[in-house]
């Protein structure tokens, strides 16, 4: 039998912090969130300066991430390749910056940040990706 892992607080934390190390690193100012795999919000961080409507955005795309099993920058480029049938999806939020958290290949939660460019939104999730992986 499996024991599927969960994220815990701690390790919320833990991924935010490495994605708000990135952020910062770059000065970037973004909203982090931070989902459990049943798509409930655990952590969320905006820095300062950091757009009010980037809170919404940010748990939007990691809730698109968790819901669809992928990146959501797959959304986007489906888009941009021409079908926007894609933007009738419910729950879908076709924008670069959502990734699926995973552990031994199953998802166990989603990172989403909004505040920048979408390439730098998933730059700095993906920096809360690699801190998951070390969990």
């Amino acid at each position: 039998m499996y024991a599927k892992k969960a994220l815990s607080l701690a390790d919320a934390k833990q991924i935010a912090a490495a994605a708000e190390a990135e952020a910062l690193k770059n000065q970037w100012s973004v909203t982090i969130a931070v989902l459990d795999d049943g798509g409930n919000l655990l952590f969320l961080q905006r820095l300062d300066e950091a757009p009010l409507g980037s809170i919404v955005v940010a748990q939007e795309k990691a809730r698109t991430a968790l819901l669809f099993k992928r990146p959501t920058k797959a959304f986007e480029e489906i888009i941009a390749g021409g079908r926007v049938a894609m933007l009738t999806l419910p729950g879908a939020t076709p924008i670069e910056g959502g990734l699926p958290l995973l552990n031994d290949g199953r998802i166990v939660g989603s990172i989403g940040v909004s505040g920048v460019q979408s390439p730098q939104d998933a730059q700095i999730a993906q920096a809360g990706v690699e801190a998951a992986a070390k969990l």
